[in-house]
């Protein structure tokens, strides 16, 4: 790494440090690219050209979080523990998450629904929940437990999607529930489909 690119890299973790510290101490609407500019010690140009604007800040706090969520997944399917009980941790991790930082959650999901494509885009691409539901899917796919009819990606976004709304929907509006209880829930209905065995069958 040259010293420039060193330098760039610092300046954007104190740019990331200090809108993370304001966010929490003041909230997120009540803080402006001015305020975390002046908190960084850059001007308001520099916080934009490294942050086009401010959720994407939570972007990299999402990525982070995700990063260090799939080093752990990872480590458990390699220990070789059941993918679906890795699955189940990996949605009780994620209830954790969102219920220690519900005033972050909001205006990050939001960015996933932006009207603006290119945004959108890379809420999507900042947090590929999916791609790591894939990945414990995969040997649970390989022994025939999944379907095989569908790809690995499509089941894995749908769950991530499951997610992301039922997050969403508990922040907004019903926070008083125990997330965690919803969420197995969700998945588990998910997992065993709305159908009854005999209309399936039928």
């Amino acid at each position: 790494m040259s010293v420039r690119e060193y330098q760039k890299r610092r300046r954007r973790d104190r740019i990331f440090q200090a809108a993370m510290k304001l966010f929490r101490e003041r909230g997120f609407q009540e803080t402006t690219a001015t305020d975390i500019a002046k908190a960084a010690h850059v001007s308001r140009g520099t916080f934009f050209n490294y942050f086009p604007y401010k959720e994407a800040v939570l972007l990299d706090y999402g990525s982070l979080l995700l990063n260090r969520l799939r080093e752990e997944v990872r480590r458990k399917l390699a220990q070789g523990q059941d993918p679906l009980a890795v699955l189940r941790y990996l949605f009780q991790e994620l209830a954790t998450f969102t219920k220690g930082e519900k005033d972050l959650l909001l205006p990050l999901l939001y960015e996933l629904l932006n009207p603006d494509p290119i945004r959108a885009r890379a809420a999507f691409q900042a947090l590929p929940l999916g791609d790591l539901i894939a990945e414990v899917l995969k040997p649970l796919q390989e022994k025939g437990i999944v379907r095989q009819d569908l790809s690995l990606e499509r089941m894995g976004r749908t769950l991530a999607d499951l997610y992301f709304l039922a997050a969403l929907r508990w922040a907004a509006y019903t926070p008083k529930r125990d997330l965690e209880e919803e969420l197995d829930k969700f998945l588990a209905l998910a997992l065993e489909g709305v159908l009854t065995r005999e209309t399936t069958k039928a």
